[in-house]
């Protein structure tokens, strides 16, 4: 299933993301919890949209990811229907969430029966040389069993998406779609450095089972201006039909 990520649209109210997001045709929604925008915590709200717009939330993300957190984050996805959390690499030096991650964090989600997916780490490092974020590689990806791949993220550590994909496809249950083209990242998938054709079809082969979600800076879909916004988003769509959906598989 195809979703938009609500962080693509950051500026916007939720409602008007639904509606943008409704008008260019995907199958639901990818929330991201913004921690000063209120209409992302609250998930009668939140439960409302999806029921007006029909469109579910494929996924939660929760960028900043405490016991607390994740305990709210649980409570939401029981009342708005939604079966993935999406976290992010603990810091480096945390070795107390790194441990919870580890060790708690899986048996919460055996508990709940709701996937919560770890997230390839972004390229940040600590004077340069030192990774800044801990559970940052494919091996810890695999231990943690349940995973997402943010495509930009693979770009930006020179990494081959088609070998990530192929070490991580048995725990994969969510993708965030974007490319990186120069200096631009989370750019629009159809131009940049990733072969995201490929990519999408070979999804398509291997009968990918998770959601799909497009994840792009607001500023390259024109944000602000709603008919050039709509009109990527739609692009984007045809994108993902045209090597997925559609894709003619041998």
């Amino acid at each position: 299933m195809l979703a938009l990520s609500t962080d693509s649209l950051r500026g916007y109210g939720l409602n008007r993301i639904f509606q943008f997001v409704k008008e260019a045709g995907y199958d639901g929604i990818d929330l991201y919890i913004e921690e000063k925008n209120y209409d992302t915590h609250n998930a009668d709200y939140i439960k409302s949209l999806s029921s007006e717009y029909g469109l579910p939330i494929l996924s939660i993300q929760l960028p900043d990811v405490t016991p607390k957190r994740l305990d709210k984050a649980i409570d939401m996805a029981k009342k708005i229907h939604s079966k993935v959390i999406i976290i992010q690499p603990p810091k480096i030096l945390n070795f107390g969430q790194t441990s919870w991650l580890k060790n708690k964090v899986p048996k919460i989600r055996a508990k709940e029966n709701i996937s919560i997916a770890l997230e390839n780490a972004p390229a940040d490092f600590i004077l340069g040389i030192i990774p800044k974020h801990a559970m940052n590689n494919i091996v810890e990806m695999k231990k943690f069993k349940h995973a997402c791949i943010d495509t930009t993220r693979i770009a930006t550590k020179r990494q081959d998406l088609m070998r990530v994909y192929k070490s991580l496809e048995k725990y994969l249950v969510h993708i965030h779609i974007s490319n990186v083209k120069g200096s631009k990242h989370y750019y629009l998938p159809d131009d940049g450095i990733l072969p995201l054709e490929s990519f999408l079809t070979k999804l398509k082969q291997d009968e990918f089972p998770g959601t799909i979600s497009m994840k792009v800076n607001p500023k390259f879909l024109e944000a602000g201006n709603d008919e050039k916004l709509v009109k990527h988003l739609k692009e984007m769509k045809d994108y993902y039909d045209k090597y997925f959906t559609n894709a003619k598989i041998s």
